[in-house]
């Protein structure tokens, strides 16, 4: 077996980090590897572990949104991990970008691979890309914004695409587990907040700040019929939302949570996606459901390079247009799922960054 005998520490510091690696978990355990992972408690990193029965190590949390909070977690977070991993005594580190395992992993001579889609957050880059020994990185990103933060040529591994192709490769939908959910296909719609505690959007906003306040509101009173499905990044903005929804949460209107289970299956069959953030308007828009950005930043490469390729993405940061655009595609919905599934089919031209990565460690753990 490829992994006979080898042990493989895996560190998870977001969400996008188990959904990113969920078919490595297993394909590595399969190849003979022992696994150690361990996580960061953050947004919903734990429950999606939990939804897909990998056992992990939690250590640590995130530090909010100051910067002495964010010091703080990582001098602990360090502590906590070092008598861990020296137990553990590992082979290897798979992480997205983690600043403490690859600080950990640099300083023990461990060997290092990482995942980096957004060198916007300067202050990860810069205490990840000095450290880590491979980084995969979508050639639709510059490659001098990986150099300017501490890169070397020598490390980067591109490719053609972006990392929700990892985990969309080989996705299957499934209807059924909607009924779960009490959803009907193409009557709900999916909003999630912005990263209001990220350290790029620190200066911007206040942990409670969002704009779905603004805009979901006129969205509603237009098609009120559909059911709204409201993801907040912390407890801030979650109470936030409440107050303001409270009329329709009571009237069943408007669900909020912090976690929705299966949700690139929810994402396939909703009517419309819109997000404070970049990950999952850039799954739902390779699955071909309308998606719309309001990160209040500049629009990312990798949402340029979905729109050069045809797929349903706009990024908005005004609330009448956002309001406007949403209402519009609302109302202009059909019920062709066989474009849905052709967009699915698209995703397999590209490269898998996924497979890359596990290729890159079998080739690393094989010399």
């Amino acid at each position: 077996m490829s992994f006979r005998g080898k042990r493989i520490w895996m560190d998870m510091e977001e969400p996008k980090a188990a959904i990113q690696f969920q078919s490595l978990f297993s394909r590595f355990k399969e190849g003979g590897a022992t696994l150690l992972v361990t996580a960061r408690d953050f947004d919903a990193t734990f429950k999606i572990l939990d939804s897909l029965g990998v056992v992990y190590v939690p250590v640590g949390k995130h530090g909010g949104g100051s910067l002495l909070g964010k010091l703080e977690s990582y001098i602990h977070r360090l502590q906590a991990l070092l008598p861990i991993v020296l137990a553990f005594s590992p082979d290897y580190l798979v992480t997205f970008a983690s600043t403490e395992a690859l600080r950990i992993s640099y300083g023990l001579g461990i060997p290092s691979i990482g995942f980096n889609d957004e060198p916007r957050s300067k202050a990860v880059c810069k205490l990840t890309l000095p450290y880590v020994d491979k980084v995969i990185t979508p050639a639709c990103i510059p490659v001098e914004q990986y150099l300017e933060l501490g890169a070397t040529r020598e490390k980067l591994i591109r490719y053609n695409g972006i990392d929700e192709m990892g985990w969309l490769t080989h996705f299957t939908p499934d209807e059924s587990l909607l009924e779960l959910q009490n959803l009907e296909r193409n009557k709900y719609v999916i909003v999630r907040s912005e990263m209001t505690t990220a350290g790029y959007l620190r200066d911007a906003m206040t942990p409670g700040d969002t704009l779905i306040t603004d805009f979901l509101p006129r969205i509603i009173a237009a098609c009120p019929k559909m059911t709204y499905l409201l993801i907040g990044r912390n407890e801030e903005q979650q109470h936030r939302l409440e107050r303001q929804f409270k009329e329709e949460i009571n009237g069943g209107i408007v669900k909020i949570t912090d976690f929705i289970p299966n949700l690139t299956n929810t994402c396939f069959y909703s009517a419309l996606v819109m997000s404070g953030g970049g990950t999952i308007v850039r799954e739902s828009s390779l699955l071909g459901v309308p998606s719309i950005e309001f990160f209040p930043g500049n629009t990312a490469p990798q949402e340029t390079f979905l729109r050069e390729n045809g797929f349903p993405l706009w990024h908005l940061r005004d609330p009448s247009e956002i309001a406007k655009k949403g209402i519009d595609l609302l109302k202009a919905r059909t019920n062709n799922w066989r474009e849905r599934e052709s967009f699915m089919a698209r995703i397999k031209t590209f490269d898998d960054p996924t497979e890359m990565l596990f290729q890159q460690v079998k080739k690393d753990l094989s010399t």
